[in-house]
């Protein structure tokens, strides 16, 4: 059976806007790794920093798996949270975020 491919529109922190294509199954931070935008990704998604840090559009944050306690720990520790604040890693492609919107956050040093 093939791979279904979603698409994702990411806008970088510097403000330019980018779609990608993002296999079901992947972490929405593979994708953006793969791609080459700016994700450090640091622990390699096993929700241990969070240089994965991403605004979700507000129209998607309903569409997503809730927010698990390691994720929230995590995003206390991002530089800048919001409200709409997710860890990349945290989010796997599936049919339903197929279109995703979401913005690189800015992930310091």
């Amino acid at each position: 059976m093939g791979m279904n491919t979603y698409k994702i529109h990411v806008t970088n922190p510097d403000g330019t806007r980018t779609s990608l294509d993002a296999l079901e199954g992947w972490q929405v931070m593979e994708i953006l790794r793969d791609y080459g935008l700016p994700v450090k990704a640091e622990c390699g998604g096993a929700c241990c920093c969070a240089t994965c840090h991403v605004y979700v559009d507000a129209d998607w944050l309903d569409k997503l798996p809730p927010i698990g306690d390691e994720e929230e720990c995590m995003l206390d520790s991002a530089l800048a949270p919001k409200a709409n604040s997710r860890l990349s890693c945290q989010i796997v492609m599936t049919p339903e975020l197929d279109g995703l919107s979401l913005t690189i956050a800015p992930n310091g040093v």
